[in-house]
């Protein structure tokens, strides 16, 4: 299945048709998820209103650790069987997955500031959440800072290798260390525990924010393949005088 999209032809293909049948069920995931979560679900008898923030911080943080996690995988398959678009993949998930991560920081320091009084703690998965926003960066830099695309690859393939080693960090901080965040609510072996109620919006909003980032993945995917086809014709052209 894999090596079958391995033409950036099919690839383009495939995404021009299902882009626009994606921003469709994106839009509607977030209106039926902003519905679930602002009317019919009820406020926390703790945190009050506070707990809407839930909606935000909460998928914003799983797409964080997804996408970083697509981005290792992609960079593993561009190692083991050199797929020419596995590295376009992981370079143009990065920054979506950047902006779903500090979007997670600042919402998380939002609702912090009402529950714990103060905007920001260094406290494990916080900090583990800040090193993973700043994996992203530097995953970005290599691609910015390297002139000759191969061996920009070659070191970012690395880095995101090397960096989802923080992942399950991340994951895992609230059950390994002491930490001011609530243990695993919704993905736990014991199932959710979180109360239906909230739990139906919430994954609403989850499955609207990963439609959102595959619409917008396959978006720069398309960018980035237009893009790399320019610099070859520019190459070429060069070439040729």
């Amino acid at each position: 299945m894999i090596q079958r999209f391995a033409n950036p032809g099919k690839f383009l293909a495939l995404a021009n048709t299902l882009l626009p049948w994606l921003w469709g069920a994106t839009c509607a995931g977030f209106v039926l998820g902003l519905y679930l979560a602002l009317v019919t679900s009820p406020a926390d008898y703790q945190q009050g209103e506070t707990v809407r923030i839930m909606y935000v911080h909460v998928p914003a943080a799983w797409m964080a650790l997804m996408v970083y996690t697509i981005m290792a995988a992609a960079s593993a398959i561009a190692i083991i069987f050199r797929h020419p678009l596995a590295d376009v993949a992981a370079k143009t998930a990065a920054p979506i997955g950047a902006a779903f991560c500090f979007l997670a920081l600042v919402t998380g320091s939002l609702w912090g500031k009402p529950m714990w009084g103060a905007w920001w703690v260094w406290d494990a998965r916080l900090t583990s959440m800040f090193v993973l926003f700043l994996l992203y960066l530097g995953y970005m830099a290599v691609w910015q800072a390297i002139d000759d695309p191969h061996r920009a690859a070659t070191i970012a393939r690395i880095v995101a290798l090397a960096g989802f080693v923080n992942v399950p960090i991340v994951k895992f901080s609230v059950d390994w260390w002491n930490s001011l965040h609530q243990p695993a609510s919704v993905f736990r072996m014991g199932g959710p525990t979180i109360d239906p109620a909230m739990l139906a919006p919430l994954l609403v909003m989850g499955l609207a924010y990963f439609l959102l980032f595959l619409a917008l993945h396959l978006t720069a995917m398309r960018a980035e393949i237009a893009a790399r086809r320019i610099r070859a014709l520019k190459l070429a052209e060069i070439g040729r005088r």
